[in-house]
């Protein structure tokens, strides 16, 4: 227990040491000023504008920045569509697979735009190697920077003073593309390759087993998309074991440095905020009130499974009870850890499996991700994901006090709220009304391989994962069906579209305030007690919303677990 715990005090030892300098770096980067990468890319960034047509110095208000935002998505998903159902007439499929269907290319395609990775199909037996990089990759790059833009864009509207104008969307794209996560990814994918995950365009390859039968070996360049699916917190694995494979994750390295990348840019981005603001405490306060809910979310976790099952536990299987849906070759602490991460993020990657850890153990990755994913979060969208519970805790401490709520100087007012409700009450409405129509249909509840509340947390943690753009599966659920793919595809677009442009209607309205100085009853956003008022608002709003649906599935589950009896 004593060297888990030394695991996890280094890799937020070594998540921090590596977020300071790239959140000063991605300062820079986004607000144009110069780095030591500039006189590669600038070329290329120019070249870009003028083939695109971009006039990269004219600034949006939010209204045009989040137009810009849905065109770039509706082309690029029509893109994806595409080369899924065509994929049979194009190059580097060595497999021959034949065309996607149109309801799981459609689902699989809004998957990727919106930085999910939501995976009903086998990569390795439904798309080519041209479908993976051409689309799966390319969206994973792009999902990932749009969500960057947009906290880029919260934070100008914080920020500045009295304008109406948050930035160029293009440019915020091309600079978090060429500056920030391509020179990542690259880095990332060279360590990948040196620990052992395979990066080629061979044929499947088929090999004797020591039992004397014959096995197909699926290929691919698995490491160029397993390094941005973690740098951006998309998670689709290109094999269906994901970062259980051993072709994905390898080694012990590999396992911390995929958990590592996934917290990275989020990190980062929370003191990017810090810079950018004027004011570093702002930053710290908001990164720790995110990972004291981290550090909170992994004890349950850890704990609920280093307990284990009692009903194996009385067979004499202490050991198969603790270890149950973890991957053996990195033991308790490696699951622990990668699981309560990647659910704490928007990733979604997994290297164990929920539905086979305890229901506490499975309770916990579904309960963050209902939380709005805010404990560190996905790229950008963690970011704006916790600044709307920050502008709730504003406004709840100022009518406490009996003041006009304010946030680094501006008023936190009627519009803002608004906005800021409909950031949380969408996701929620689509993760609860999902689930209900799933679980009394019979179209939905013909996918299940479990009964009782195990099956209701299957298909529950299905709408959870979908609307918070996370990607993981609690498995047992066959969502490869037109209800599920049609539906799930709602929850996709409805968890990401109906909180960014929330988000952005709420920085357009801070950019056009005038900042006030602080006073003696300005409320300090900075100091322990704003980290402990925020970080009960977040367990607050998501107990309220979602303990009637966790009682009917894990709670219960975990009740009758101790009584012997199983799902």
């Amino acid at each position: 227990m004593i060297s888990d715990i030394a695991v996890f005090i280094l890799y937020l030892a070594v998540l921090i040491a590596l977020a300071l300098p790239l959140g000063r770096y991605m300062a820079k980067v986004l607000e144009g000023e110069r780095t030591w990468l500039d006189p590669l890319l600038l070329p290329v960034e120019r070249l870009i504008y003028r083939i695109c047509g971009i006039k990269a110095d004219e600034e949006m208000n939010w209204k045009q920045y989040a137009a810009a935002f849905v065109v770039f998505h509706v082309f690029g998903l029509l893109a994806i569509i595409g080369l899924q159902m065509g994929q049979h007439f194009l190059p580097l499929n060595p497999q021959q697979l034949g065309p996607v269907p149109w309801d799981l290319a459609l689902n699989s395609g809004i998957s990727f735009l919106t930085n999910t990775n939501w995976q009903a199909y086998a990569p390795e037996a439904t798309t080519s190697y041209l479908t993976e990089m051409a689309g799966m990759t390319v969206q994973n790059f792009v999902s990932a920077v749009s969500g960057l833009a947009v906290a880029t864009a919260l934070i100008r509207g914080l920020t500045r003073k009295q304008t109406k104008l948050l930035g160029n969307y293009w440019k915020d794209m091309v600079r978090g593309t060429l500056w920030i996560m391509l020179p990542l990814s690259i880095v990332f994918a060279l360590l990948f390759v040196q620990q052992g995950v395979i990066q080629n365009l061979l044929p499947y390859q088929t090999v004797t087993t020591l039992e004397g039968a014959e096995q197909t070996l699926a290929m691919g360049p698995a490491a160029s998309q397993e390094a941005i699916k973690m740098l951006g917190t998309n998670g689709g694995g290109f094999f269906n074991a994901n970062s259980a494979h051993p072709f994905e994750n390898p080694t012990p390295l590999t396992n911390f440095l995929e958990a590592l990348a996934i917290f990275l840019v989020p990190t980062s981005l929370v003191f990017m905020f810090g810079h950018l603001a004027r004011d570093k405490r702002q930053g710290y306060a908001i990164l720790a009130t995110m990972l004291l809910l981290f550090c909170v979310m992994l004890s349950l976790l850890y704990g609920a499974e280093r307990y284990g099952n009692p009903n194996l536990a009385a067979l004499g299987l202490n050991s198969a009870s603790s270890m149950e849906g973890k991957e053996v070759r990195f033991g308790q602490a490696g699951t622990a850890l990668f699981s309560v991460v990647t659910t704490a993020a928007s990733c979604g990657a997994v290297n164990g499996m929920f539905d086979s850890f305890t229901p506490l153990g499975g309770l916990i990755p579904m309960l963050q991700i209902m939380l709005g994913e805010v404990i560190v979060g996905g790229v950008g969208a963690g970011f704006y994901g916790m600044m709307v519970f920050v502008v709730l805790t504003v406004f709840i401490v100022g009518l406490m006090v009996g003041r006009t709520p304010e946030y680094l100087g501006k008023k936190i007012e009627a519009f803002e709220m608004k906005m800021a409700t409909l950031a949380i009450l969408i996701p929620a409405t689509s993760i609860l009304v999902g689930t209900a129509a799933a679980s009394v249909l019979d179209v939905g509840t013909a996918s299940l391989n479990n009964a009782g509340p195990h099956g209701l947390s299957e298909m529950l943690y299905a709408y959870v994962s979908c609307t918070g753009n996370n990607g993981s599966a609690f498995a047992g659920l066959n969502a490869n069906t037109l209800f599920y793919n049609l539906s799930l595809s709602a929850a996709l677009l409805l968890g990401r579209f109906g909180v960014l442009i929330p988000v952005l209607a709420i920085a357009g309205s801070m950019a056009e305030k005038k900042i006030a100085p602080p006073n003696a009853g300005t409320f300090p956003t900075h100091g322990m007690l704003f980290v402990i008022l925020l970080a009960t608002m977040v367990i607050i709003v998501g107990a309220l919303t979602f303990l009637p649906a966790l009682a009917l599935g894990p709670i219960v589950e975990h009740l009758l677990m101790l009584q012997g009896q199983q799902f």
